[in-house]
């Protein structure tokens, strides 16, 4: 983890996703997540978002863009996404956006599943280039 002027950049591997804290109030999640029972990066992906919490800005920008999101990873992603929306209270605001290719029906469901079943405010956007955001 890298802390620099005010950002948290968590770099990707082959099996863990790139996570950017920024103090303008963004956190992206991008990539692949296909841990199976790794601690090392919950640990610092939660350690990320503590030192994000201590002071969010008004509106906070969550950005998902997963090529492939794993069940274990998954349920790490909700508490986070749960702790988040639990700490960002009004006045604040939280908005989440979900990223999903086109024809990737796989992520589209997922994310929808974890809006409804967790009651979390997610934006489904479809996009034809994850590697660009």
């Amino acid at each position: 983890m890298k802390i620099v002027e005010e950002k948290i950049h968590i770099l990707p591997t082959h099996n863990t996703p790139e996570v950017i804290f920024t103090s303008e109030g963004v956190i992206k999640i991008k990539g692949r997540a296909l841990s199976l029972n790794d601690t090392e990066f919950p640990e610092q992906i939660t350690r990320g978002f503590e030192v994000y919490l201590t002071n969010p800005p008004e509106t906070t920008y969550v950005i998902i863009a997963f090529e492939y999101l794993n069940s274990f990873s998954a349920k790490i992603l909700v508490s986070l996404l749960k702790k988040l929306s639990e700490k960002i209270l009004y006045p604040k605001k939280l908005v989440i956006k979900w990223y999903y290719e086109e024809d990737d029906e796989d992520m589209l469901e997922l994310g929808q599943y974890i809006a409804e079943a967790n009651n979390l405010p997610v934006e489904l956007v479809k996009t034809d280039d994850l590697a660009g955001l």
